[in-house]
């Protein structure tokens, strides 16, 4: 286990940051320079993570995908896929969930209990992840700047829900983390 912060990079895939899909989240480019601004900061210590659909969505996941058919397509569709691809030292873990947090992310982070989070969406994959990694005893810091919302404000509902959490979680910027 290791007491150095971990960098996740969630979700930053093409089916949020393409203006013709119809999860495209408005400020992706902002959230994306931010991201750009912290990796060097973490070196090999970045994990990036997906979301993929489900082979045979089951239970909610059903009419989930009634809603949003475009996006049942196979793991390796180009709508999935990292904009920018990752350094060859940093894993990617792949799951069908909005949360990433689990098993996989926390081996991949090497038991690390302090992570760093950045990406999309902050009111759907980013809070899905850092409720659950606070809860196993993570200390998570969210990069607001570096995170990007369905709208302006859904971003800032999700980050004052986050804000709650505290000391568990702390809402903070690009620049406090690096400094």
């Amino acid at each position: 286990m290791s007491d150095d912060p971990w960098l996740v990079v969630i979700d930053m895939q093409a089916v949020f940051g393409d203006p013709a899909s119809g999860w495209y989240t408005p400020r992706f480019e902002q959230a994306r320079a931010g991201i750009r601004r912290l990796l060097p900061a973490f070196g090999d210590r970045v994990v990036h993570t997906r979301f993929v659909a489900p082979e045979h969505p089951e239970g909610a996941w059903g009419p989930y995908y009634e809603l949003w058919p475009f996006a049942l397509v196979p793991h390796d569709d180009p709508l999935y896929r990292l904009v920018d691809a990752p350094d060859p030292s940093h894993e990617v873990v792949t799951q069908t969930t909005f949360g990433k947090w689990g098993d996989a992310l926390d081996a991949a982070t090497g038991g690390s209990r302090q992570l760093v989070l950045a990406g999309v969406s902050t009111d759907c994959c980013v809070l899905s992840t850092a409720l659950p990694a606070a809860d196993a005893g993570v200390h998570v810091r969210v990069a607001a700047d570096a995170c990007a919302g369905a709208t302006d404000a859904d971003h800032r509902r999700a980050l004052d829900a986050m804000a709650l959490y505290a000391p568990l979680i702390d809402v903070t910027d690009v620049a406090s983390v690096l400094a």
